[in-house]
């Protein structure tokens, strides 16, 4: 199993997301518990292109601080919404056997709904850990409502395993 550590960025990763205390504190202890049994933990950066204010070398790129890679994690960066745009990644992952992935991070509904589907497509049994993914309110629907939504109605017994936070990391304790 691996998991993955979706774009939790200084510049997105703040209290206006939907229950914010909840799923930093779950990221972090999923994120502890990964390391605690020698799950590969993978990080990834979005970089929304120059002048952006989400680009290299601009702080709100950087990866949140309660969240920090340790010595050896991998960390990609990513152009598009999916994970498996970065090619690097991609090629990393065809080499692996264990196709499982826990996937945990920013935003809900463009980031991690596109990485769900696309590891999906690709074979890859996804996990979802209850509240370790969330998102801001839109135009259309509150944060929570897109949550829940995603969580709830599009990713359960289609695309992903929607597990509570005890059961992902009982998974990784296997």
């Amino acid at each position: 199993m691996i998991l993955l550590v979706i774009d939790v960025q200084k510049g997105i990763a703040d209290e206006e997301l939907y229950a914010y205390d909840t799923f930093m504190d779950r990221t972090v202890r999923l994120i502890e518990a990964a390391r605690k049994n020698h799950v590969e933990v993978i990080y990834f950066q979005h970089d929304a292109g120059p002048e952006s204010g989400l680009s290299a070398g601009d702080e709100a790129f950087e990866i949140a601080d309660e969240v920090k890679p340790q010595a050896g994690e991998k960390v990609f960066v990513k152009t598009i919404n999916s994970c498996f745009g970065n090619k690097d990644f991609t090629a990393y992952m065809e080499r692996q056997e264990d196709k499982r992935l826990m996937v945990i991070g920013l935003q809900t509904n463009w980031c991690i709904d596109c990485t769900v589907k696309s590891a999906f497509e690709r074979g890859y049994e996804v996990i979802i850990p209850e509240g370790a993914n969330s998102t801001f309110d839109n135009d259309y629907m509150t944060g929570e409502t897109t949550y829940r939504y995603y969580n709830e109605e599009i990713w359960p017994d289609c695309f992903a395993d929607c597990v509570t936070v005890e059961e992902a990391i009982d998974m990784m304790e296997k």
